[in-house]
């Protein structure tokens, strides 16, 4: 299955400053990416692919249909750029594989004679709590 991408002109990008590693830059330099994509705003994608998105991925939705991903690990705007990109990518692609359908077992001989000899034990515990009456 051919993996769809997000077009780069439905991304919107913001820049600021980021904590962690750059050294004397950190205080200088706007590395940190914040990349923000309107799912139901798409063209890139259907009117099924965009709703199976928006229900993988409703956690990450905000309540504008946005898809926020931020990044900020690598020391340069463009590095930074690359990854967010990247992610954003992987989550959507991953969003459109469907599952698959759970093929329904019956349970093996072992796991009910398991079953069976923990509902003994928690009985025969049950039964040693009671009272006798003399």
């Amino acid at each position: 299955m051919k993996t769809k991408k997000v077009p780069q002109s439905e991304i919107v990008e913001q820049f600021a400053r980021s904590g962690g590693r750059g050294g004397q830059n950190v205080n200088k330099r706007s590395t940190k990416v914040e990349l923000r994509w309107n799912v139901s705003q798409s063209t890139a994608f259907s009117d099924e692919e965009k709703e199976r998105i928006e229900q993988v991925l409703e956690n990450r939705i905000n309540n504008e249909g946005d898809l926020i991903i931020v990044s900020q690990e690598e020391r340069t705007q463009g590095q930074n750029r690359i990854r967010a990109i990247e992610r954003l990518n992987n989550l959507v692609s991953s969003a459109l594989i469907p599952e698959k359908e759970r093929i329904a077992t019956s349970p093996t001989r072992g796991s009910k004679e398991r079953r069976l000899s923990s509902k003994k034990q928690i009985g025969d515990k049950k039964r040693l709590r009671k009272k006798i009456n003399y």
